[in-house]
């Protein structure tokens, strides 16, 4: 059902001017309706928000992956003393798997920019970068429920993704920064700060 601003600020414990700024997005997206309150005295009507029904389910597949991943990671974090670390950990020795599966090699730095932009958008990031892949908007998240739940697992592991791919391809994996959630709608990834072919 449509809910107001505040309503969702105060059910997500996040400032509503935040709130407002990641509505908007999804609002240009056609993700979200937006709609007036009705009318309960002077002055506009506040804005009320609720999910397109006309939208897709997502395919049950998805889901499942989702619901392993979330077991998964409340694991992690309940188990480990260190669960950022072991995540990335994770997360690193993934992206070496995917560089040997994709049989990706080590390369100029604007290739491996190039390579990882490629295998994150093949893993349903969505990346929006601009022309030279040093700045890379992630628009999409496999596991955004999951991350919202426990970012200090999944955003860890996906760093560390990041992170393994760019070792695989010679490229200085401590040059990535990666900031969850950082903008309305997108997680920002910097690669500004890439270096050449790691020296053996």
């Amino acid at each position: 059902s449509p809910a107001g601003v505040d309503d969702i600020a105060s059910r997500l414990g996040l400032h509503v001017n935040t709130v407002r700024l990641h509505l908007d997005f999804l609002t240009e997206e056609g993700l979200v309706l937006r709609e007036r309150a009705p009318g309960s005295g002077p002055g506009r009507p506040a804005w009320l928000y609720r999910a397109d029904p006309t939208r897709p389910e997502p395919d049950p597949r998805v889901r499942e992956y989702g619901a392993l991943a979330g077991a998964l990671a409340a694991h992690i974090a309940r188990t480990s003393t260190h669960p950022d670390e072991d995540a990335r950990a994770a997360g690193v020795d993934w992206g070496r798997r995917e560089a040997v599966s994709r049989r990706l090699q080590a390369t100029t730095p604007a290739t491996a920019r190039r390579d990882v932009v490629g295998v994150l958008d093949d893993l349903g990031f969505a990346p929006a970068t601009n022309s030279r892949r040093t700045v890379v908007h992630l628009q999409s998240c496999p596991l955004l429920d999951v991350a919202r739940e426990h970012p200090q697992v999944v955003c860890q592991a996906h760093g560390g993704l990041i992170a393994g791919l760019l070792e695989s391809l010679g490229s200085d994996p401590a040059s990535a920064r990666l900031h969850p959630f950082s903008d309305p709608g997108s997680c920002r990834l910097d690669l500004a700060a890439a270096q050449g072919i790691a020296s053996s």
